[in-house]
């Protein structure tokens, strides 16, 4: 144990529960902004470009629409590619101070699942420096999707392939998607911008490690920020969620700032010593969850919030009529909205006072998610449970999304 760690305490399944909730401000709605709730998130998936319009709503008091496309328009908020190398929904000083930090992660992703279209032989005998520096160029200027990129590419190396041009360029820069992607009540393609563009001049373009001013401080900011949002946790789940590695130097370089727990496994748990760690009793109203929530993604070990072996569901679409359900604080049912109707399919049998608290907060995301309109009418209905394997949840694999 490191110099000036507080002896460890104990924590049980249902302890470390509510405090997972408690900072994912999922006990009560949180009468907070929405910049701020993004901030105190560390983010938000964003894949779904929907998604984190229901995960603020289920997290915020009075949480409306147009707090988030506000936001993004006055480019307070930004999505981009970032931890795990997906797509995050952040703060525009959040991405300039984390974005550096994942870049070889970023540049590890040319050799990733995707070979085709950008690794191996499709780059062989191009300068990445010079390719990213042609596409800053171009991203500096307009925003383009990458089929517009890759038109653009092709030209300077017509004997590549240019879709895996455009692919590596999107990993060798710092961009941000802007909208109309993001938007609720719009749609449009994945639109690639510089950052340093975007945030005029805020962030690194290219990325220059070198030029970061404390990139020690900068990650170890990271590891507690991601303790305030998600904590107490492991050194592997906070690897999971940020797709980095070797945060045990940078955990045990903390040393007295945190404080050490023995989990429900007897495994070590790190924590802020402050944070807040509400009673096992606290109750747990039902939490509609959408679709990539960062809740059940960003643990390596899931058992805190998911009490059976289901995989967390990775669906395709904009993110705003599917999700999870949150039961007594755990991943118990899945949801769906059709037209004005939305189907609640449950793990295990609901009690009545469970159903009736459901339904109530059913229609108030039918309310947020599917507003009737003249003369329709809105519904929750309950299928009968689907059984599940009630074996201890394996651990977690990464979540890879690179639209």
């Amino acid at each position: 144990m490191a110099p000036g760690r507080v002896t460890p305490g104990s924590l049980s399944a249902r302890a470390l529960n509510r405090a997972t909730l408690e900072r994912q401000l999922l006990l009560r709605r949180a009468a907070m902004p929405a910049w701020k709730a993004i901030g105190h998130l560390a983010g938000l998936q964003a894949q779904a470009p929907l998604a984190p319009y229901l995960g603020l709503w289920t997290r915020l008091a009075g949480f409306r629409h147009e707090h988030l496309k506000d936001l993004l328009t006055e480019r307070s908020v930004v999505r981009a590619h970032l931890l795990r190398n997906t797509v995050h929904l952040v703060t525009a000083e959040d991405f300039v101070s984390f974005r550096p930090l994942v870049q070889p992660l970023m540049e590890r992703g040319l050799a990733g699942p995707r070979p085709t279209r950008a690794g191996g032989r499709n780059l062989e005998g191009v300068d990445l420096s010079e390719l990213a520096q042609v596409a800053a160029a171009l991203l500096g200027e307009t925003a383009l999707t990458r089929g517009q990129l890759a038109g653009r590419l092709a030209s300077r190396w017509p004997d590549h392939d240019p879709a895996s041009l455009a692919y590596a360029a999107t990993h060798l820069l710092p961009l941000v998607q802007v909208p109309p992607r993001g938007l609720w009540g719009s749609a449009g393609q994945a639109t690639f911008v510089l950052a340093a563009a975007w945030l005029d001049g805020q962030s690194l373009a290219p990325p220059d490690p070198a030029r970061a001013s404390d990139p020690a401080a900068a990650v170890e900011q990271l590891v507690l920020r991601y303790l305030a949002a998600y904590g107490p946790a492991s050194v592997a789940d906070i690897q999971t969620w940020s797709g980095l590695s070797r945060l045990r130097e940078v955990t045990e370089r903390l040393g007295a700032r945190l404080r050490t727990f023995a989990g429900p496994d007897g495994g070590q748990l790190l924590d802020l010593p402050d944070a807040p760690r509400p009673g096992p009793d606290v109750p747990a109203p039902p939490r509609f969850l959408p679709a990539y929530d960062n809740l059940l993604l960003s643990f390596a070990e899931r058992s805190r919030v998911i009490p059976h072996r289901r995989p967390v569901p990775l669906p395709p679409g904009n993110g705003a009529s599917s999700g999870t359900l949150l039961v007594d604080g755990l991943w118990q049912a899945d949801w769906k909205i059709t037209q004005t109707v939305l189907q609640i399919e449950p793990f295990v049998p609901l009690s009545a006072a469970d159903r009736d608290a459901i339904a109530a907060e059913g229609e108030r995301l039918l309310d947020f998610a599917a507003p009737p309109g003249p003369g329709s009418g809105r519904d929750v209905r309950f299928a009968r449970p689907v059984r599940v394997n009630k074996q201890t949840p394996g651990r977690s694999k990464p979540v890879r999304d690179l639209r």
